[in-house]
């Protein structure tokens, strides 16, 4: 992801920094962990990310 892109949180986020990010730009999205915000980050197209928030939504991904 090369062009500048401004990360998210949810506003549901706690003050200490234990939250997941989101950035989008016109083709991807991407999601990182914000203790570390220069380590490595997923990135999703539009259909991907879609299918995960659906998945993560729907608990599927519960451990």
């Amino acid at each position: 992801m090369s062009e500048q892109i401004v990360w998210r949180r949810s506003t549901y986020s706690v003050p200490n920094n234990d939250c997941v990010e989101l950035a989008r730009t016109a083709a991807l999205a991407a999601v990182r962990d914000s203790k570390n915000p220069t380590g490595p980050m997923l990135t999703f197209g539009q259909a991907e990310l879609v299918r995960f928030l659906g998945a993560v939504k729907a608990g599927r991904l519960d451990g």
